[in-house]
């Protein structure tokens, strides 16, 4: 594999790393995923397909580029849902109604038939259920979004400069 390929390959092997982390957490060890959760799993998904693709496609440099750029936005807007759940995590601002545990008021027949119908079991987005060290796993996906998003603009830097 060409060494310009490299940053690419680098996404894929991360994105996939991510992917699998949380479906073992799922999986494996039974840590249900709220609505925020989920929701942070697509960038990932958007991730690996542009890289298999670049990959497959065996782009030059100046599409690779192009590819990194549209990574370092999908790792971006990742890590914006990331801060965005961790907020809702920390109480410092409101989650989505759905996903939060507010204080089960209910003011209207509406109210109480989305109450009613909501499963008992689906994680509150405010709740986390696992820490390590402190850190949620959307602070730690906050985390990696930052360092890949830099590691993509980096990498496609050093294209432009190639090219």
């Amino acid at each position: 594999m060409s060494r310009t390929r490299d940053p690419i390959f680098a996404v894929l092997l991360f994105s996939s790393a991510a992917l699998a982390t949380v479906f073992i957490a799922q999986y494996g060890f039974h840590l249900q995923p709220c609505e925020l959760c989920l929701l942070q799993r697509y960038p990932y998904g958007v991730a690996i397909l542009l890289t298999v693709a670049a990959l497959g496609l065996k782009l030059d440099a100046k599409a690779l580029r192009t590819v990194l750029g549209l990574c370092f936005l999908t790792f971006a807007v990742n890590g914006g849902i990331a801060l965005y759940h961790v907020g809702v995590e920390q109480h410092w601002w409101a989650g989505p109604q759905a996903c939060t545990a507010g204080s089960g008021t209910v003011t209207s027949v509406e109210d109480l038939a989305a109450m009613l119908s909501k499963p008992a079991n689906i994680p509150m987005c405010d709740q986390p259920s696992w820490f390590l060290f402190g850190v949620t796993m959307a602070g730690y996906n906050l985390l990696a979004c930052i360092g890949m998003a830099a590691f993509c603009a980096l990498s496609a830097r050093r294209f432009r400069e190639a090219v």
